[in-house]
């Protein structure tokens, strides 16, 4: 369990982090440098897992030797698909990290909504529905690897 004290809001209690795979932790198929090594760090607190349509079909490939549980959506109601996986998690403690249009759903079920514009871009709408911001998904588990910064960001 990951336990973060946010100043002036909560203390959020975070067992799961639902990852998207192409556009957030993957470009063109492939997982980005650094993000490996980050999510090994992360095991220790965190259910990890990832979700995608597999647009490349290489996520079984990039994930293999991961500490991550892999979920293959559909081609049709992805948005529902991603809700109803945060959704059957259970109430609290659950963080989402994504960039697409069919992450807006999963971002406002997750009591914890990251949005990278990473190379891909990030849809309006997630990043609206999100409640930080990041250029890079390194930064965006960087914040649960030094939570500071994450407390930086979302004090009140």
């Amino acid at each position: 369990m990951l336990t973060i004290n946010i100043p002036g809001r909560q203390t959020f209690h975070f067992e799961h982090l639902v990852l998207d795979f192409n556009g957030t932790i993957a470009v063109d198929g492939r997982i980005q440098d650094g993000v490996r090594e980050r999510l090994q760090e992360l095991q220790s607190d965190l259910n990890i897992y990832v979700l995608t349509a597999d647009t490349n079909g290489s996520v079984e490939k990039e994930c293999r030797g991961l500490p991550v549980s892999v979920h293959v959506i559909g081609k049709g109601d992805q948005a529902g698909e991603k809700k109803r996986f945060v959704e059957a998690l259970g109430s609290g403690g659950i963080i989402a990290i994504g960039n697409g249009s069919n992450d807006e759903d999963m971002f406002r079920t997750a009591d914890l909504a990251i949005a990278v514009l990473g190379t891909e871009g990030c849809a309006l709408a997630s990043m609206l529905a999100g409640d930080i911001v990041v250029t890079r998904i390194e930064d965006g588990l960087d914040l649960l690897l030094k939570p500071h910064r994450l407390q930086a960001t979302l004090r009140k």
